[in-house]
């Protein structure tokens, strides 16, 4: 397909899946004391359990490349669809980077260290609590993880904490209790994510820039925390230009080669931004994944 067709479709696919209107969530709950420190709760819409019960939970990380000009508004509609489909939705926000270019940059920084990592933390350690307290109708032991693009990142590494050298902060003593993770169009491997220039250098900028890439690698990339023991899925179009087929597949082999098998979906003729439109073929295909780690 010549370069200009492929920015054009992948255009129109991005309008798509940002022209549904943001969906207002049934409560939110603070798992902390910033302004960005809170989660977004979506009551399953049908009844997900025949004969009743609490529904999987699933909880929602946005991409955006880290960036604070994408919060978890836009993938609202994402977080609606799911809970359509039967499932206990928690759209998570967290601190993203800087409005303001670093110095000496041209464009919005990607991401805050240590504050991302502390957040995602945070809210996952806390949705127990939180579900309760809310009174929502999940079951937090079918608990799946699911992230869309710098989301997809954050869903892997939450799955992979108990993997983290033991002086992270992060670190927890045994795995995370997950039924699953879902990873949509990941940057799942920094090193690959790097040299194709995902997002503009998102992933070194997320590690506090070219000092500290190296140093902070193994804290934060997915590729390095494996396996993980936890069921494990990768979706990803064929055709998506913001963060290449080439990302999953590394992240898939490098399972691979600790011994660990990890499910990677590709989908033909689909970009980046149909994974979290719920008008598109492929937003189902999620869904389905998600159930199938969920039960």
């Amino acid at each position: 397909m010549p370069d200009d067709v492929a920015a054009a479709r992948a255009a129109a696919e991005e309008e798509a899946a940002f022209a549904h209107p943001a969906v207002d969530p049934d409560s939110t709950a603070a798992y902390g004391d910033h302004p960005d420190q809170l989660i977004d709760f979506y009551t399953p819409r049908v009844e997900a359990v025949p004969g009743g019960g609490p529904a999987p939970l699933v909880v929602v990380l946005h991409g955006g490349a880290w960036r604070a000009a994408y919060d978890r508004r836009h993938i609202s509609p994402f977080a609606d669809f799911l809970a359509r489909r039967g499932f206990a939705v928690a759209s998570v926000e967290y601190r993203r980077g800087s409005a303001i270019p670093a110095q000496g940059g041209s464009g919005p920084v990607a991401g805050r260290w240590p504050e991302t990592f502390d957040d995602v933390a945070a809210a996952l350690d806390a949705l127990p609590r939180l579900v309760r307290e809310k009174l929502l109708p999940a079951d937090v032991r079918r608990t799946v993880v699911t992230g869309h693009s710098a989301g997809g990142h954050l869903a892997l590494w939450a799955a992979a904490r108990h993997l983290l050298p033991a002086d992270a902060p992060w670190h927890l003593d045994r795995p995370a209790p997950l039924r699953g993770a879902v990873a949509l169009a990941p940057i799942a491997d920094f090193e690959v994510a790097d040299k194709l220039d995902v997002c503009a250098g998102a992933a070194r900028q997320l590690l506090g820039g070219e000092e500290k890439f190296a140093e902070r690698r193994p804290y934060a990339d997915p590729s390095l925390l494996l396996p993980t023991g936890i069921a494990t899925t990768l979706v990803q179009g064929r055709t998506d230009l913001t963060v290449p087929q080439a990302v999953a597949e590394s992240y898939a082999d490098a399972a691979a080669k600790a011994g660990e098998v990890v499910g990677l979906t590709l989908l033909e003729d689909v970009g980046h931004f149909p994974l979290i439109d719920p008008a598109a073929d492929a937003c189902a295909v999620v869904a389905e994944e998600i159930a199938q780690l969920a039960w």
